[in-house]
């Protein structure tokens, strides 16, 4: 059976994690905000771990997540592999899943980082139409 701090909220997650890297997900949150008004938000505490999506659902209905780490925050994409990234932002060489490190707000404010998360909106709706 799952805790009662298995779930939570934004606010809970950057009230638990390193201050300075508050802004940096703020600005993420920010920018999936500004690019899908209706997003559905899902906060595990425990893996400190903010995710989004078309619907609740995780690996089929979420497009990109934001994980606190030491020193830096990665923007995960659960599709990643099917996305464009002409800069080569993205990391990773699972079936699916690849990420951006980003250590700064300035990073995280990048066009590029909108680009990505953009296409990732687009291909779930897509997807899931």
């Amino acid at each position: 059976m799952a805790s009662d701090t298995t779930y939570g909220t934004f606010e809970e997650l950057l009230a638990n994690s390193d201050s300075e890297l508050s802004p940096i997900c703020a600005a993420l949150r920010q920018i999936v905000s500004a690019l899908h008004q209706e997003f559905v938000e899902v906060v595990w505490l425990n893996q400190k771990i903010a995710s989004y999506g078309v619907g609740p659902k995780k690996m089929s209905e979420h497009y990109v997540y934001i994980a606190l780490y030491k020193k830096h925050v990665n923007l995960g994409f659960y599709h990643g592999s099917e996305l464009s990234d002409p800069s080569n932002l993205l990391e990773g060489t699972g079936k699916r899943l690849r990420h951006v490190k980003i250590k700064a707000v300035s990073e995280a404010m990048n066009s590029e980082i909108t680009d990505l998360i953009s296409e990732a909106i687009t291909e779930r709706q897509e997807a899931l139409a």
